[in-house]
């Protein structure tokens, strides 16, 4: 399982983030990019870098056979998928192994499993994880989704069972409007993930998006590093996070992280995740979804434990045990993270191209970038 050229299959800040903690530990860095990309400061900061393709990302940043390619030319045997593109896809993980190629992540079968709402909820279930009550039968026609919306009672969430990001996502708040909710949600599923199976939840009011950071090696070691907040939200998606939650005691930090090592241990996980809850007011949580990556706010976690993930991404990746037992886990201090966008608020506020006019981070902020002051 040892390593010692890691190809990073991503762009933008989190390739950089990669590359330097990759860099500080001795290894050799692959980037791979797209022509649109060719001056982006990932590309400058690598050991070597390919060119993968044109600009739209499912001829570059998504196409499995240019990244592999790019990883024999140039003698990387590990790939760091990032987060998005192809973090979460199972085939991609698979792809990797079959090539000979260490995949830093979790195993295909762990990403395919999570990826489908619908039986992850059940997994989680099986395993005793508090889950929101709902509805995640393998029957999908109207009639059924519409009798379970009755049974749980409204307001009920609709969800893409392989969606994210908010999309394939729908608040009904009476029954009659549960059938077009129904029809929207499957059509922009289908659409967004190429599958309209759907789940419903009982919708849990005013609730805190509260997620639990995990690690777990190869060795049967698992272990939380506390939790994060991340109820400031546009559009169901996220754009501020901090650790630690106002809204999360010790005592009901050790009961969420419980249940999160749990989620992991029931499906034999393997390498960093995180398990987001719904908290209620009532100090009730719910599972809500596994995401089988780094995630972007992930500086948070590192800022309050003083710890480098993606150092330990990379170690276990290469089978090395946990460095810390629960116990050892220690947290200090406060971090909020916020997410910059280019965007035009003049237009709906739809992302913005162009020139990078001024660029100038504080040096006494943590600033996670792969961007440059001048860049297009």
């Amino acid at each position: 399982m040892a390593f010692t050229r890691v190809l990073i299959a991503n762009r933008g800040e989190i390739a950089c983030r990669i590359m330097a903690t990759a860099h500080a530990m001795g290894y050799d860095t692959v980037a791979v990019y797209s022509e649109a990309d060719a001056n982006a400061p990932h590309v400058g900061m690598a050991d070597q870098a390919v060119c993968i393709g044109p600009a739209p990302v499912a001829e570059s940043y998504l196409n499995v056979a240019a990244i592999l390619d790019a990883a024999a030319r140039t003698g990387a045997d590990a790939v760091h998928p990032g987060y998005g593109f192809l973090a979460e896809n199972a085939a991609f993980a698979q792809a990797c192994g079959d090539a000979g190629v260490t995949f830093i992540g979790p195993s295909p079968q762990a990403i395919e499993l999570m990826g489908n709402k619908r039986l992850a909820k059940l997994r989680m279930a099986d395993a005793e994880v508090p889950c929101v009550p709902g509805y995640s039968g393998a029957a999908q026609d109207d009639e059924v989704l519409l009798a379970a919306g009755e049974s749980i009672g409204f307001p009920v969430m609709v969800k893409a069972a392989s969606g994210g990001g908010g999309r394939g996502m729908r608040l009904v708040e009476a029954a009659e409007d549960l059938a077009a909710a129904i029809s929207s949600a499957r059509s922009e599923a289908e659409n967004a993930f190429g599958s309209g199976e759907l789940i419903l939840e009982k919708a849990v009011v005013e609730p805190r998006h509260v997620e639990i950071q995990v690690f777990a090696d190869a060795h049967g070691n698992c272990l939380h590093l506390g939790e994060r907040d991340c109820s400031i939200q546009r559009r169901h998606q996220k754009v501020v996070e901090e650790a630690p939650s106002p809204a999360v005691d010790a005592a009901l930090r050790a009961k969420m992280g419980g249940a999160a090592v749990a989620a992991a241990q029931a499906i034999d996980y393997v390498g960093a995740g995180t398990v987001e809850f719904l908290l209620g007011a009532d100090g009730a949580f719910y599972f809500l979804e596994m995401n089988t990556r780094l995630q972007v706010e992930h500086p948070v976690t590192e800022m309050i434990t003083g710890l480098d993930l993606v150092a330990w991404q990379l170690d276990v990746a290469a089978g090395e045990p946990l460095p810390l037992t629960q116990d050892e886990v220690r947290f200090d201090g406060h971090a909020i993270e916020v997410r910059l966008y280019a965007e035009d608020p003049y237009a709906d506020f739809l992302p913005q191209t162009g020139t990078v006019v001024a660029w100038r981070p504080s040096p006494d902020v943590r600033v996670d970038t792969g961007i440059d002051q001048g860049q297009e």
